[in-house]
């Protein structure tokens, strides 16, 4: 029994945020962009240290999250099959949905 445990220990840990966030500092409801990050960390804390980086690395001047989660496994949605094996990587992966 005491393997199955560090086997799954083993196994990286693969958090979703889900937020929004905005291009420009001012905010505006309706200028909000959904956003879903996939990032794998050791605890959720430094997951969301992580999510903040990058939404930052990538220019957003304004984000609030909504949600974090522990993904179960790879996502069955095609929308996150390369998202998905970044995180594994090691790297934040960023998915927006822009409304045009």
């Amino acid at each position: 029994m005491a393997m199955n445990d560090n086997d799954e220990a083993d196994e990286p840990i693969v958090f979703i945020v889900v937020g929004r966030v905005w291009e420009d500092a001012e905010g505006a409801p309706q200028d909000a962009i959904t956003v879903h990050v996939l990032v794998s960390r050791a605890d959720e804390e430094t997951a969301i240290q992580a999510t903040l980086e990058a939404l930052s690395a990538n220019g957003y001047a304004l984000a609030e999250l909504d949600q974090i989660g522990v993904l179960s496994g790879e996502p069955d949605d095609e929308t996150y099959d390369d998202a998905y094996q970044d995180a594994l990587e090691g790297n934040v992966a960023v998915i927006a949905f822009k409304s045009e």
